[in-house]
């Protein structure tokens, strides 16, 4: 069982969504680890996005201490970290998913291919059969690489 995550205050569950998650970086890089990102290089490097290594920092401390992602050292190198997303993590897939689709409905923007290979996909198929493969396809690929 997942231990929830202790907010302290009264409050409306919208903004303690947002309190918690509510910054580009965060949102971000939990997309990134639903893509296979997993070390600090990558977040770095490969997202076009351009995050500066002193809000990555900031975010994967943020993301470890909600209990949100966490990560094993390199078996070959152990000062890298390879990061994923806990099962906590994996279940705001949903949210990412209603972000695009709102995305894709409500503003004009020019569509990267992995945009447009998702659009595709939401023609194909149903909202929860979407969801349910980027769920099931991530904590198959996470008990591949790190046996959980």
């Amino acid at each position: 069982m997942q231990e929830k995550i202790e907010y302290g205050k009264k409050a409306c569950a919208c903004a303690v969504s947002l309190d918690l998650l509510g910054d580009r970086w965060t949102l971000i890089l939990i997309r990134d680890l639903f893509r296979g990102r997993n070390k600090f290089s990558q977040f770095l490097n490969e997202s076009s996005e351009g995050i500066a290594s002193n809000t990555l920092v900031d975010r994967l401390k943020k993301l470890t201490a909600l209990g949100i992602i966490n990560f094993k050292r390199k078996e070959s190198d152990k000062k890298v970290k390879e990061y994923y997303l806990t099962d906590k993590g994996i279940d705001l897939y949903p949210l990412i998913y209603e972000l695009q689709q709102w995305s894709i409905k409500h503003v004009d923007f020019e569509f990267k291919p992995g945009t447009e290979a998702f659009v595709d996909l939401t023609k194909q198929f149903s909202t929860p059969e979407v969801i349910n493969e980027y769920q099931t396809s991530y904590k198959k690929a996470r008990l591949e690489q790190f046996g959980f």
